[in-house]
């Protein structure tokens, strides 16, 4: 099985195309997804044991834990520390169900696959692009998003010449979202053949 490790940087468009790849029968765990579920099941009580009053009823608040960690670096790293094995051991649990199945393909959507030395993880690298004049005006159309937020966010992220440099294959969603298809759909072609998972029922 050929593990596709799915990243581009923020408002490139990287959340649609992973849908592209559902679409196309590829089995896809999505980091963020991922997090969201681990915020109101295991991760909750180590959340909560670090940064006291940031989860209540095994349920983490989110707004509550980014006032705790966003401005400090430090705390980022410890909140990290606890999130990001958890994730990974999902997605491990994740690949070997899919492997056993005899799934050809299987992609990992992970926003911050380079930044968190992923590359490692996965067979091939797909990176999402898109101009800076679209990413920008994508990102500040998001609410609670500011110019500042955006360029401290920006500034954490691997630049996306450099994503671009070490990928295997490369989605402009700046050209649309049929032309976007067209190119995961010959990503699977190339990598998956026919050999498609029929997805459980």
């Amino acid at each position: 099985m050929i593990v596709l490790g799915l990243t581009g940087s923020i408002g490139m468009g990287k959340s649609a195309t992973a849908k592209m790849f559902a679409e196309a029968g590829v089995p896809v765990h999505d980091s963020d997804e991922t997090v969201h579920r681990l915020y109101s099941g295991k991760a909750a009580p180590l959340v909560e044991a670090a940064f006291p009053g940031t989860a209540q009823a095994g349920v983490v608040d989110r707004v509550k834990l980014a006032g705790k960690v966003l401005a400090d670096p430090s705390a980022l790293k410890k909140l990290e520390a606890i999130v990001h094995p958890l994730v990974r051991a999902d997605a491990d649990a994740f690949l070997a169900k899919h492997r056993a199945a005899g799934a050809p393909l299987a992609v990992l959507d992970i926003p911050l696959l380079f930044e968190t030395g992923g590359r490692g993880r996965v067979d091939k690298v797909v990176v999402v692009t898109a101009s800076p004049e679209i990413q920008r005006e994508r990102v500040l159309a998001r609410p609670g998003m500011s110019e500042e937020k955006f360029s401290s966010i920006l500034a954490k992220q691997v630049p996306d010449a450099e994503k671009r440099r070490q990928a295997d294959f490369i989605i402009d969603t700046g050209n649309g979202f049929d032309a976007a298809r067209k190119a995961v759909e010959a990503i699977v072609a190339e990598l998956a053949g026919d050999k498609k998972e029929t997805p459980p029922s």
